[in-house]
């Protein structure tokens, strides 16, 4: 087989439609875009949600109330198993989990889920932990040290 045998599978490759090839031609007259008006013009193009003028139905829905979900927080989560990863008797905070690519993305914190099971004394700082996480952490002869919360910097903001 040479680079000019390929050929598209069949059903692949579908005819272009051909507009203004007469009447009988099924697309003849108007080419499909119907009788006069705004969407027959070359060039046109109504922006999404336009209803030609009606007040459209975003703007017609009442947008009342709080939504508590802006104000939540969220936590990226690790679980106890995966901290197996670090030497005996490490210390694990966020920088490290991160290094390793334990924590990632973006989140209020980092929070230590107790799945699996920890085989090493580690001293874990976190943002917040699980109370099974928490036990077993401890039960191996580590320390759970619980931060405070993230500082939010704003946009814009000099640094001094």
């Amino acid at each position: 087989m040479r680079l000019h045998d390929l050929k598209p599978r069949p059903g692949a490759k579908h005819r272009r439609k051909r507009l203004g090839q007469g009447e009988s031609s099924g697309h003849g007259k108007t080419s499909g875009r119907g009788g006069k008006g705004q969407t027959a013009r070359s060039g046109s193009s109504i922006r999404i949600g336009f209803e030609g003028g009606q007040m459209p139905l975003i703007r017609r829905i009442p947008k009342r109330g709080f939504n508590n979900k802006r104000h939540g927080t969220r936590f990226i989560p690790v679980n106890v198993e995966s901290l197996n990863a670090f030497d005996d008797g490490a210390r694990v905070d966020e920088t490290a989990l991160r290094s390793k690519g334990l924590a990632n993305g973006r989140g209020d914190g980092v929070k230590i889920l107790g799945d699996g099971d920890v085989t090493k004394k580690l001293a874990v700082s976190a943002h917040a932990f699980s109370a099974s996480a928490r036990a077993k952490i401890e039960a191996k002869g580590g320390t759970c040290e619980v931060l405070g919360p993230k500082k939010v910097e704003k946009a814009g903001a000099a640094k001094p």
